[in-house]
């Protein structure tokens, strides 16, 4: 039976994490660059009173920017993919409320967004892609451990401190 090694684990993982940084850096980037778009697409859901749904549009890209960031630099990797996956079952559970409830919307996922004609909704589509990328951010849930991140050095550092600690501990008992 195949087992994978640590490396090759730690690679995937850094292939996962720099996949998921892109989905939200291009998703924020397109939402941020036109908020009246963004506005409206938030608006279609029919799931925020009106005072919210500026709030809402104007916060949405702003996280997903931030966890972009986190993720392309590694930095508090389980705790950005355990937001990204809160974040994505809402987007699911927005999508199937709206398919269920018959609404004609496009997501406004990646740009765009708001009402569309009858038979232009690609509900099953976005719902997929979500899932898909939600099975991205539990790998990173389980699994955080990747190369050329933060989190790494992080680690290593806290791992000196604690040896550095335990040295002079000793020291002091000699």
């Amino acid at each position: 039976m195949f087992r994978p090694s640590q490396a090759v684990l730690d690679v995937v993982g850094t292939l996962v994490r720099l996949g998921l940084a892109a989905v939200w850096l291009v998703s924020g980037s397109i939402k941020i660059s036109d908020p009246g778009q963004t506005y409206l697409a938030v608006k279609a859901y029919q799931v925020f009173p009106d005072g919210l749904v500026h709030p809402v549009a104007t916060a949405l890209p702003l996280l997903e920017l931030a966890l972009g960031v986190f993720l392309l630099i590694g930095l508090f990797t389980r705790v950005a993919a355990t937001v990204a996956a809160v974040l994505l079952l809402l987007f699911i559970a927005g999508v199937a409320q709206s398919w269920a409830r018959g609404l004609t919307i496009d997501c406004g996922c990646f740009g765009g967004g708001g009402q569309v004609a009858d038979g232009q909704t690609q509900y099953p589509q976005e719902i997929a892609r979500d899932v898909g990328f939600l099975i991205l951010a539990g790998w990173l849930i389980v699994r955080s451990r990747t190369r050329i991140a933060l989190d790494g050095w992080l680690r290593a550092g806290q791992a000196q401190v604690h040896a550095d600690a335990e040295h002079q501990s000793e020291a002091e008992r000699i």
